[in-house]
């Protein structure tokens, strides 16, 4: 677009978030489902965390991640639920441009954080499994501390390179974005700009924020299982496998839901179904990956 046409353009100070849908009868059911969701994952999260802070038989490396997980899930649903819940009951969907950027930003910090971090997970649990002489030594809690503030930091600087360049971006029209809370293609779908390097560029960070740390906890449960097929008892595989069971469920819900969501594209008739998908992984994901985790945990239960 030539420079005299951009100085035509006014640029949006506002967006519209379209939420799940604007049937009027659904809206007071929808605030009443969230919120029950939101309440019982802050509760859940911040339950864990104070039990295990507390409870002196829990201080090893798998609950020290446990705890950083509860902290995320903590932070994660606080960016979307608390901005959503309101426009339920007032009708006010709208989000200012600065505070669709820094929801945007904070979602992507801790989501991407939280896939590394299940990642580190899967490395604690192939230690457990297939090294376990040499865990004590090799999990020692240095390499937590650095496994850990890794997945912080990795997050927040992938995020903040794939916000650069949507915040490079001109939005001048249409202001409603088909969604209910600020993500990527939404926003892009509304940008005046030229988006095609910028997709490439996102699409390579993207690469980093997923499909990488889903390989290396893929990898290392092949690992895991080839090591657990290789012991002899079936007490023995029973007993090994169990240390898994927990992170291995939360792990295929996570890299499932976000795979599915990352591939299905955003046609006019898919858009719903897209939405769905979202709510699953942004606002249900955190509640089950609580009941899978930690309220499945041996050691958790036991402070309790």
């Amino acid at each position: 677009m030539e420079r005299g046409e951009w100085d035509n353009q006014t640029l949006l100070m506002e967006f519209l978030l379209l939420r799940l849908g604007d049937a009027h009868e659904l809206q007071t059911p929808l605030f009443l489902l969230c919120l029950t969701i939101y309440t019982v994952t802050m509760v859940g999260n911040v339950l864990t965390i104070v039990l295990v802070v507390i409870d002196l038989h829990v201080h090893t490396p798998t609950y020290f991640f446990l705890v950083n997980l509860s902290s995320l899930e903590t932070c994660y649903s606080s960016t979307i639920l608390p901005r959503l819940l309101p426009s339920f009951l007032t009708g006010d969907r709208t989000i200012s441009v600065q505070g669709c950027m820094a929801q945007f930003f904070f979602f992507g910090t801790f989501a991407t954080s939280e896939s590394y971090l299940l990642a580190t997970m899967s490395y604690d649990r192939y230690l457990a499994t297939c090294q376990p002489r040499l865990y004590a030594s090799l999990m020692n809690w240095k390499v937590c501390l650095q496994l850990v503030a890794g997945s912080w930091v990795v997050g927040l600087l992938i995020s903040t390179g794939i916000k650069s360049f949507i915040c490079r971006q001109r939005f001048c029209g249409p202001s409603a974005i088909d969604h209910f809370f600020c993500e990527e293609a939404p926003l892009l779908e509304l940008s005046c700009s030229d988006i095609g390097l910028t997709r490439i560029l996102i699409i390579i960070l993207s690469f980093l924020d997923v499909v990488f740390p889903f390989l290396f906890t893929l990898a290392s449960y092949v690992c895991i299982i080839a090591a657990i097929l290789r012991i002899p008892s079936s007490m023995g595989r029973h007993k090994a496998f169990s240390t898994c069971s927990s992170h291995l469920p939360m792990v295929i819900v996570f890299c499932e839901t976000l795979i599915i969501l990352y591939m299905l594209p955003r046609t006019a008739p898919l858009r719903q179904l897209n939405k769905m998908f979202s709510f699953s992984y942004s606002v249900l994901r955190p509640l089950t990956s609580l009941l899978i985790y930690s309220l499945r945990n041996r050691g958790v239960k036991g402070a309790l």
